[in-house]
């Protein structure tokens, strides 16, 4: 990996869109499971984990052969279909999406949209989300080029359309089909993987984040952002809830409209209420435990100014409010 990212100096960005701006995998991750069950088939983890950034024709096909469904891929395509259009608008942007594209439209950044999806379902995605259509140069959807991902021809396209060499793109992406892509293209390459245990299938990308809450837009020659505040950004707040145990916060089980993104990591600055007790100020570290094929999210409240130890086994409430900039060196 290059000591200095900024070579080529980057004149557009070209995001992904299922996993890197959205959590739309995350809020229609019961549906295939819903609609297997109909089948008598139950779904698959690992399957699903190879599937990630295919597109939607390429993954149709994959699980109409995966669980040997009665169907062709485009019966299983008109059956399912429905059922994603209404969790579409429950999706949300994911950590520092917003504020990231805001920046790049603030200092004319141009920047385009390059995802698998149809083109139909984008705009189904995106649509109710202020500015996003209006903010985009371009947008592309797999069936408007020859190849999707990992085929380079959608990045290629995008850079085209906005008149910029692709040397000078830069492509954030959150699935390894998606950096194969980015990379073929000749294009420099960020990534923020969206399934945190994947993180080693991303060795080609030029940079590997956590979220886009830790990309830093002046080592790619663009300009610096300027909120943070004594080392904190911001966030809009993000609120957990569960147990805390042996230091830890045991969250309640997640079901896809209150489960945390992977990208949800580092140090967060917020508040803490155990049962019926007064508010308190705390750092919450959130992070993974890895091991093997298992990983488990690990968040730990540090309550300042205050006790924990007769705290254990508490019903706990966190508001994250801010996010720590971790210090260099």
């Amino acid at each position: 990996m290059e000591d200095s990212h900024s070579m080529a100096r980057i004149s557009a960005v070209i995001f992904d869109l299922d996993g890197t701006l959205l959590n739309t995998e995350q809020v229609t991750k019961s549906i295939l499971k819903e609609f297997l069950a109909k089948y008598g088939k139950v779904q698959d983890s690992d399957k699903e984990r190879k599937r990630l950034g295919l597109t939607f024709k390429e993954s149709s096909i994959a699980i109409v052969n995966d669980y040997d469904l009665p169907l062709t891929p485009e019966q299983f395509v008109q059956e399912i279909i429905p059922m994603y259009h209404g969790k579409w608008l429950l999706a949300k942007a994911l950590p520092g999406a917003n504020r990231l594209m805001k920046h790049l439209h603030k200092h004319g950044v141009p920047f385009a949209l390059a995802s698998n999806s149809l083109g139909k379902n984008i705009d189904g995605k995106i649509s109710h989300h202020d500015g996003w259509k209006e903010r985009f140069t371009v947008i592309l959807g797999s069936d408007q080029v020859k190849s999707g991902k990992p085929s380079p021809d959608i990045f290629l396209e995008a850079a085209k359309r906005m008149e910029v060499d692709p040397l000078h793109c830069l492509v954030i992406e959150d699935s390894p089909v998606g950096v194969k892509a980015g990379k073929a293209a000749g294009m420099k390459v960020v990534a923020v993987p969206s399934l945190q245990i994947e993180s080693d299938s991303y060795s080609i990308a030029d940079s590997t984040l956590h979220s886009l809450l830790e990309f830093q837009p002046e080592q790619w020659g663009l300009p610096q952002f300027g909120d943070w505040v004594d080392n904190t950004l911001p966030i809009e707040p993000i609120h957990l809830a569960g147990v805390f145990s042996n230091g830890l916060l045991q969250t309640y089980a997640d079901n896809e409209l209150t489960a945390l993104p992977d990208q949800i990591w580092g140090l967060y600055i917020g508040w803490a209420k155990f049962d019926g007790q007064k508010v308190f100020k705390a750092v919450i570290s959130i992070g993974w435990s890895v091991c093997r094929c298992n990983s488990k999210r690990k968040i730990q409240p540090c309550i300042l100014n205050e006790s924990d130890a007769d705290k254990d086994d508490s019903k706990m409430q966190l508001l994250l409010v801010g996010y720590l900039q971790r210090s260099c060196g």
